[in-house]
């Protein structure tokens, strides 16, 4: 399979796995606090993550320590925490809607601050995908007028730190393995997840017999290894073998499938949101157009 195939493919297992994955934070809140949700998510990665690919971690040199440290706050940590707190206001779809603003700032910030070149068809697509983005948040807002969506900034701050992400591995880290990258952010922030956990009373109010928390957990198990160890090295693989900008494309796609389980949980959807997700796949096409 060639590097077009394969690009295309992990963009597809992606959109899957991590459209998946809001409705699991939703499901883990019901037993854990959103601070212990991206604690916990960041802990069992790790373990995973150290479990199966320590190796990988002598591939890793002096020189890239530094871009590791600043990918693994960008990328990881900071929205983890940002995206747990604003699912505990805004139904999954939606977060995952205003997360489709990674590639349009993945676009800027890579024009502005690392040198990159995009063509006039990326921008137009960007664009549009935004049009449908925007139109799927006020829709949903008539939806659901109870819901605060003031939490939308912090979804659009987290995804400020997922376009400075991509933009650093690629420009940074692109001669280090995608597996290497991933283990090397998840064992830095190891240590500062545990702390974050211990000043929660986690550990002194964890109890087997909460039938709701163990539930919580398991939903947290798959959502870190599945959701985060394994999408994170695919994803990072994606961007070695393509650009920040096809790469970020994924939050494009991700809707539809959050949209999909969203349905299955009883949150709202309309027609005019279906319009909405065709011209994100409109945007997604253009963005990634050759000529």
């Amino acid at each position: 399979m060639n590097n077009q195939q394969l690009k295309w493919l992990y963009l597809i297992l992606l959109s899957l796995v991590w459209g998946s994955s809001f409705i699991l934070m939703k499901k883990a809140l019901l037993g854990v606090t959103p601070i212990q949700l991206g604690a916990l998510r960041m802990i069992f990665t790790a373990i995973f993550l150290l479990s199966v690919a320590f190796p990988s971690l002598k591939k890793i040199q002096k020189k890239h320590y530094k871009y590791i440290v600043y990918t693994s706050l960008a990328g990881t940590f900071i929205p983890g925490f940002l995206f747990a707190f604003a699912i505990t206001t805004i139904d999954s779809s939606i977060v995952a809607i205003l997360n489709s603003l990674t590639p349009f700032n993945t676009l800027i910030f890579g024009a502005t601050l690392f040198g990159f070149v995009f063509k006039r068809t990326q921008f137009y697509g960007i664009v549009i995908g935004l049009i449908g983005t925007l139109i799927l948040i006020l829709n949903g807002a008539s939806l659901n007028p109870n819901q605060n969506y003031w939490y939308a900034f912090l979804i659009i701050i987290g995804s400020v730190g997922y376009a400075l992400n991509a933009n650093m591995i690629k420009k940074y880290l692109s001669d280090l393995d995608a597996l290497a990258i991933t283990t090397g952010n998840f064992l830095l922030l190891l240590v500062p997840a545990i702390i974050v956990l211990v000043f929660t009373d986690f550990f002194v109010t964890f109890d087997f017999n909460d039938e709701v928390l163990m539930q919580s957990l398991g939903y947290l198990a798959v959502l870190s290894i599945l959701g985060t160890g394994i999408a994170k090295t695919i994803y990072n693989k994606l961007v070695h073998i393509s650009d920040p900008v096809f790469s970020s494309s994924v939050t494009y796609l991700i809707p539809l499938v959050a949209i999909f389980w969203g349905i299955l949980d009883d949150e709202k959807l309309s027609v005019l949101q279906v319009f909405a997700g065709i011209i994100i796949l409109l945007g997604v096409y253009l963005v990634n157009k050759k000529k």
